[in-house]
């Protein structure tokens, strides 16, 4: 998954629950600033970050492996 699908899938969940930016922020531990960047392609967030942000929004990251030749 690209940096930018992850601010994609972010921001969605975020609306669905009718949560704002400031909020979700402050939830997670992040600032505001971060949050955009993230959610519009334009930071290559921690997986500690990630992470802090899908707790708040319910949900789960999920490492997956690829074979050989994909």
């Amino acid at each position: 998954m690209l940096v930018s699908e992850i601010g994609e899938q972010i921001k969605e969940r975020r609306d669905t629950l009718g949560i704002t930016q400031p909020d979700l922020a402050e939830m997670a531990g992040i600032s505001v600033n971060t949050l955009y960047k993230i959610e519009t392609g334009q930071a290559n967030p921690t997986l500690k970050v990630v992470n802090k942000i899908a707790r708040v929004l319910g949900l789960e990251l999920r490492l997956a492996t690829k074979k050989p030749g994909e």
